[in-house]
Protein backbone atom coordinates (compact mmCIF):
# COMPACT_ATOMS: atom_id res chain seq x y z
CA UNK A 1 0.00 0.00 0.00
CA UNK A 2 1.31 3.49 -0.88
CA UNK A 3 1.08 5.86 2.04
CA UNK A 4 0.41 9.60 1.66
CA UNK A 5 3.43 11.90 2.03
CA UNK A 6 3.54 13.83 5.28
CA UNK A 7 2.98 17.21 3.65
CA UNK A 8 -0.42 16.08 2.35
CA UNK A 9 -1.75 15.04 5.77
CA UNK A 10 -4.53 16.92 7.51
CA UNK A 11 -2.43 17.24 10.66
CA UNK A 12 0.27 19.07 8.68
CA UNK A 13 -2.09 21.31 6.70
CA UNK A 14 -1.96 25.09 6.92
CA UNK A 15 -5.42 26.58 7.46
CA UNK A 16 -5.57 29.87 5.50
CA UNK A 17 -8.40 31.16 7.69
CA UNK A 18 -5.99 31.33 10.63
CA UNK A 19 -3.35 33.44 8.88
CA UNK A 20 -4.19 36.45 11.05
CA UNK A 21 -3.76 34.55 14.34
CA UNK A 22 -0.85 36.69 15.52
CA UNK A 23 -2.76 39.91 14.73
CA UNK A 24 -5.72 39.17 17.00
CA UNK A 25 -5.99 40.49 20.53
CA UNK A 26 -5.60 37.94 23.30
CA UNK A 27 -9.28 37.28 23.93
CA UNK A 28 -10.14 37.02 20.24
CA UNK A 29 -7.27 34.56 19.74
CA UNK A 30 -8.45 32.41 22.61
CA UNK A 31 -12.02 32.42 21.31
CA UNK A 32 -10.67 31.28 17.94
CA UNK A 33 -8.84 28.41 19.65
CA UNK A 34 -11.93 27.50 21.62
CA UNK A 35 -14.01 27.41 18.44
CA UNK A 36 -11.52 24.97 16.93
CA UNK A 37 -11.59 22.81 20.06
CA UNK A 38 -15.38 22.64 19.81
CA UNK A 39 -14.96 20.51 16.67
CA UNK A 40 -13.19 17.71 18.53
CA UNK A 41 -16.14 16.03 20.28
CA UNK A 42 -18.06 15.59 17.01
CA UNK A 43 -15.01 14.03 15.35
CA UNK A 44 -14.66 11.57 18.23
CA UNK A 45 -18.39 10.80 18.19
CA UNK A 46 -18.10 9.69 14.56
CA UNK A 47 -15.61 7.01 15.70
CA UNK A 48 -17.69 5.55 18.54
CA UNK A 49 -18.36 2.21 16.74
CA UNK A 50 -14.61 1.67 16.31
CA UNK A 51 -13.91 2.81 19.87
CA UNK A 52 -16.49 0.31 21.12
CA UNK A 53 -14.64 -2.50 19.37
CA UNK A 54 -11.38 -1.35 20.96
CA UNK A 55 -13.07 -1.32 24.38
CA UNK A 56 -14.25 -4.89 23.90
CA UNK A 57 -10.77 -6.03 22.85
CA UNK A 58 -9.19 -4.33 25.86
CA UNK A 59 -11.79 -5.74 28.24
CA UNK A 60 -11.23 -9.24 26.87
CA UNK A 61 -7.48 -8.87 27.45
CA UNK A 62 -7.90 -7.60 31.00
CA UNK A 63 -10.47 -10.28 31.80
CA UNK A 64 -8.08 -13.09 30.85
CA UNK A 65 -5.09 -11.63 32.68
CA UNK A 66 -3.57 -9.69 29.80
CA UNK A 67 -2.76 -6.01 29.50
CA UNK A 68 -3.83 -2.85 27.74
CA UNK A 69 -0.68 -1.23 26.32
CA UNK A 70 -0.35 2.18 24.71
CA UNK A 71 2.55 3.01 22.37
CA UNK A 72 3.37 6.39 20.91
CA UNK A 73 5.92 9.13 20.35
CA UNK A 74 5.94 12.73 21.58
CA UNK A 75 2.55 14.05 22.66
CA UNK A 76 0.85 10.81 21.61
CA UNK A 77 3.17 8.75 23.78
CA UNK A 78 2.78 11.09 26.74
CA UNK A 79 -0.99 10.87 26.55
CA UNK A 80 -0.77 7.07 26.64
CA UNK A 81 1.45 7.17 29.73
CA UNK A 82 -0.90 9.67 31.36
CA UNK A 83 -3.99 7.54 30.81
CA UNK A 84 -2.22 4.37 31.96
CA UNK A 85 -0.86 5.96 35.13
CA UNK A 86 -4.36 6.91 36.30
CA UNK A 87 -5.77 3.38 36.08
CA UNK A 88 -4.31 1.82 39.28
CA UNK A 89 -5.75 4.40 41.72
CA UNK A 90 -9.04 4.73 39.83
CA UNK A 91 -9.78 1.06 39.20
CA UNK A 92 -7.67 -0.77 41.78
CA UNK A 93 -5.58 -2.66 39.23
CA UNK A 94 -1.93 -3.55 39.60
CA UNK A 95 0.57 -1.21 37.94
CA UNK A 96 1.45 -2.62 34.54
CA UNK A 97 -2.01 -3.96 33.70
CA UNK A 98 -2.37 -0.75 31.72
CA UNK A 99 0.97 0.67 30.60
CA UNK A 100 2.24 3.40 28.34
CA UNK A 101 5.40 3.06 26.26
CA UNK A 102 6.90 6.22 24.79
CA UNK A 103 9.54 6.44 22.07
CA UNK A 104 12.80 7.52 23.63
CA UNK A 105 12.04 5.88 26.98
CA UNK A 106 10.75 7.34 30.25
CA UNK A 107 12.89 10.46 29.92
CA UNK A 108 10.91 11.45 26.84
CA UNK A 109 7.95 12.21 29.11
CA UNK A 110 9.74 15.37 30.25
CA UNK A 111 12.07 16.28 27.43
CA UNK A 112 11.47 15.81 23.71
CA UNK A 113 13.47 13.03 22.04
CA UNK A 114 12.37 13.92 18.55
CA UNK A 115 14.36 11.38 16.54
CA UNK A 116 13.12 8.45 18.58
CA UNK A 117 9.92 8.14 16.56
CA UNK A 118 11.75 7.61 13.26
CA UNK A 119 13.01 4.05 13.81
CA UNK A 120 10.56 1.13 13.43
CA UNK A 121 13.14 -1.23 14.94
CA UNK A 122 13.00 0.72 18.20
CA UNK A 123 9.24 0.22 18.26
CA UNK A 124 9.61 -3.50 17.67
CA UNK A 125 12.26 -3.67 20.38
CA UNK A 126 9.97 -1.87 22.85
CA UNK A 127 7.26 -4.46 22.22
CA UNK A 128 9.75 -7.30 22.69
CA UNK A 129 11.05 -5.73 25.90
CA UNK A 130 7.48 -5.47 27.20
CA UNK A 131 7.06 -9.20 26.43
CA UNK A 132 3.81 -8.64 24.58
CA UNK A 133 1.74 -11.80 24.10
CA UNK A 134 -1.54 -12.90 22.59
CA UNK A 135 -3.23 -11.99 25.88
CA UNK A 136 -2.59 -8.27 25.33
CA UNK A 137 -4.26 -5.43 23.46
CA UNK A 138 -1.81 -2.89 22.02
CA UNK A 139 -2.93 0.61 21.00
CA UNK A 140 -0.60 2.48 18.66
CA UNK A 141 -1.06 6.25 18.92
CA UNK A 142 0.22 8.60 16.23
CA UNK A 143 -1.42 11.86 15.16
CA UNK A 144 -0.16 11.43 11.60
CA UNK A 145 -0.67 7.68 11.61
CA UNK A 146 2.78 7.46 10.05
CA UNK A 147 5.25 7.35 12.97
CA UNK A 148 7.74 4.57 12.17
CA UNK A 149 8.23 3.74 15.88
CA UNK A 150 4.51 3.03 16.21
CA UNK A 151 4.30 1.10 12.95
CA UNK A 152 7.23 -1.10 13.94
CA UNK A 153 5.70 -1.69 17.35
CA UNK A 154 2.31 -2.67 15.94
CA UNK A 155 3.82 -5.07 13.41
CA UNK A 156 5.78 -6.78 16.18
CA UNK A 157 2.71 -6.92 18.42
CA UNK A 158 0.73 -8.59 15.63
CA UNK A 159 3.49 -11.18 15.16
CA UNK A 160 3.10 -12.00 18.84
CA UNK A 161 -0.65 -12.47 18.49
CA UNK A 162 -1.79 -9.35 20.33
CA UNK A 163 -4.96 -7.51 19.38
CA UNK A 164 -3.98 -4.20 17.79
CA UNK A 165 -5.72 -0.82 17.67
CA UNK A 166 -4.61 2.32 15.85
CA UNK A 167 -5.41 5.86 16.98
CA UNK A 168 -4.64 8.71 14.56
CA UNK A 169 -6.19 12.00 13.49
CA UNK A 170 -5.59 11.41 9.78
CA UNK A 171 -7.30 9.12 7.33
CA UNK A 172 -6.01 7.29 5.37
CA UNK A 173 -2.75 6.50 7.13
CA UNK A 174 -0.07 3.85 7.21
CA UNK A 175 -1.28 2.79 10.66
CA UNK A 176 -4.71 1.96 9.29
CA UNK A 177 -3.21 -0.73 7.07
CA UNK A 178 -1.55 -2.70 9.90
CA UNK A 179 -4.02 -2.70 12.83
CA UNK A 180 -7.09 -4.80 13.58
CA UNK A 181 -9.18 -1.73 14.51
CA UNK A 182 -8.58 1.86 13.39
CA UNK A 183 -9.88 4.90 15.27
CA UNK A 184 -9.40 8.14 13.32
CA UNK A 185 -11.18 11.25 14.59
CA UNK A 186 -10.20 13.72 11.88
CA UNK A 187 -10.28 17.10 13.62
CA UNK A 188 -8.93 19.18 10.73
CA UNK A 189 -5.83 21.38 10.51
CA UNK A 190 -4.47 22.76 13.76
CA UNK A 191 -4.94 26.46 14.48
CA UNK A 192 -1.15 26.54 14.85
CA UNK A 193 -0.23 24.52 11.77
CA UNK A 194 1.27 21.13 12.62
CA UNK A 195 1.00 21.52 16.40
CA UNK A 196 -0.73 18.22 17.08
CA UNK A 197 -0.61 18.72 20.85
CA UNK A 198 -3.71 20.88 20.26
CA UNK A 199 -6.90 19.42 18.67
CA UNK A 200 -5.27 16.13 17.78
CA UNK A 201 -3.97 15.65 21.30
CA UNK A 202 -7.36 16.54 22.76
CA UNK A 203 -9.08 14.01 20.50
CA UNK A 204 -6.57 11.32 21.45
CA UNK A 205 -7.11 11.97 25.16
CA UNK A 206 -10.89 11.72 24.75
CA UNK A 207 -10.53 8.38 22.96
CA UNK A 208 -8.10 7.00 25.56
CA UNK A 209 -10.53 8.05 28.31
CA UNK A 210 -13.21 6.01 26.55
CA UNK A 211 -11.04 2.93 25.98
CA UNK A 212 -9.72 2.58 29.53
CA UNK A 213 -12.89 3.62 31.34
CA UNK A 214 -15.09 1.56 29.04
CA UNK A 215 -12.93 -1.54 29.44
CA UNK A 216 -12.89 -1.37 33.23
CA UNK A 217 -16.63 -0.84 33.41
CA UNK A 218 -17.05 -4.00 31.33
CA UNK A 219 -14.98 -6.08 33.76
CA UNK A 220 -16.80 -4.92 36.88
CA UNK A 221 -14.61 -2.15 38.24
CA UNK A 222 -17.55 0.21 38.72
CA UNK A 223 -21.04 0.21 40.20
CA UNK A 224 -23.32 2.61 38.38
CA UNK A 225 -21.11 5.65 37.95
CA UNK A 226 -19.06 4.99 41.11
CA UNK A 227 -15.42 3.87 41.15
CA UNK A 228 -15.94 1.10 43.68
CA UNK A 229 -12.44 -0.33 43.20
CA UNK A 230 -10.78 2.98 44.05
CA UNK A 231 -7.48 2.63 45.92
CA UNK A 232 -7.71 4.93 48.93
CA UNK A 233 -4.05 5.93 48.93
CA UNK A 234 -4.46 9.52 50.14
CA UNK A 235 -6.90 11.53 52.24
CA UNK A 236 -8.98 12.62 49.24
CA UNK A 237 -9.43 9.05 48.03
CA UNK A 238 -10.10 7.79 51.55
CA UNK A 239 -12.91 10.32 51.85
CA UNK A 240 -14.21 9.26 48.42
CA UNK A 241 -14.20 5.58 49.42
CA UNK A 242 -16.13 6.43 52.56
CA UNK A 243 -18.70 8.44 50.60
CA UNK A 244 -19.14 5.59 48.13
CA UNK A 245 -19.68 3.01 50.88
CA UNK A 246 -22.22 5.25 52.61
CA UNK A 247 -24.00 6.12 49.36
CA UNK A 248 -24.46 2.51 48.24
CA UNK A 249 -25.11 0.90 51.64
CA UNK A 250 -26.95 3.69 53.41
CA UNK A 251 -24.72 3.10 56.44
CA UNK A 252 -23.68 5.73 58.96
CA UNK A 253 -20.20 7.23 58.73
CA UNK A 254 -19.13 5.22 61.79
CA UNK A 255 -20.39 1.90 60.39
CA UNK A 256 -18.90 2.60 56.96
CA UNK A 257 -15.51 3.42 58.48
CA UNK A 258 -15.61 0.20 60.50
CA UNK A 259 -16.55 -1.83 57.42
CA UNK A 260 -13.67 -0.32 55.46
CA UNK A 261 -11.25 -1.19 58.26
CA UNK A 262 -12.53 -4.77 58.40
CA UNK A 263 -12.30 -5.12 54.63
CA UNK A 264 -8.72 -3.87 54.46
CA UNK A 265 -9.82 -0.75 52.62
CA UNK A 266 -11.77 -2.56 49.89
CA UNK A 267 -14.80 -0.46 49.05
CA UNK A 268 -16.58 -3.36 47.34
CA UNK A 269 -16.04 -5.77 50.20
CA UNK A 270 -17.16 -3.16 52.72
CA UNK A 271 -20.41 -2.61 50.82
CA UNK A 272 -21.16 -6.36 50.59
CA UNK A 273 -20.26 -6.76 54.27
CA UNK A 274 -22.78 -4.08 55.24
CA UNK A 275 -25.45 -5.15 52.77
CA UNK A 276 -25.46 -8.80 53.81
CA UNK A 277 -24.26 -8.45 57.41
CA UNK A 278 -21.28 -10.73 56.77
CA UNK A 279 -17.71 -10.93 57.98
CA UNK A 280 -15.03 -9.60 55.67
CA UNK A 281 -13.91 -13.01 54.39
CA UNK A 282 -17.46 -14.17 53.70
CA UNK A 283 -18.18 -10.84 51.97
CA UNK A 284 -15.07 -11.30 49.84
CA UNK A 285 -16.15 -14.83 48.85
CA UNK A 286 -19.63 -13.54 48.03
CA UNK A 287 -18.12 -10.88 45.79
CA UNK A 288 -15.92 -13.47 44.05
CA UNK A 289 -19.00 -15.61 43.44
CA UNK A 290 -20.45 -12.63 41.57
CA UNK A 291 -17.39 -12.50 39.32
CA UNK A 292 -16.14 -9.36 41.03
CA UNK A 293 -19.21 -7.37 39.92
CA UNK A 294 -20.68 -5.53 42.91
CA UNK A 295 -24.13 -5.35 41.33
CA UNK A 296 -24.18 -9.14 40.94
CA UNK A 297 -22.93 -9.66 44.49
CA UNK A 298 -25.70 -7.48 45.90
CA UNK A 299 -28.36 -9.19 43.81
CA UNK A 300 -27.57 -12.87 44.50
Amino acid sequence: MTHPPLDTLTTEAIDPTQADLDLLDTEARLRRMNAEDAKVAAAVEAEVPQIATAVQLAAASLRRGGRLLYLGAGTSGRLGVLDASECPPTFGVAPGRVAGIIAGGPGAMFQAVEGAEDDPLLGAAAVAEADVTDLDTVVGISASGQAPFVLGAIREAKKRGAATVGLATNRPSALESVVDVMIAPVVGPEILAGSTRLKSGTAQKLVLNMISTGAFIEIGKTYGNLMVDVQATNSKLQARALRIVRHVSGASAEDAEQALRESGGSTKVAIVLLHRNLGAEDARRHLEAGGGFLRAALRV
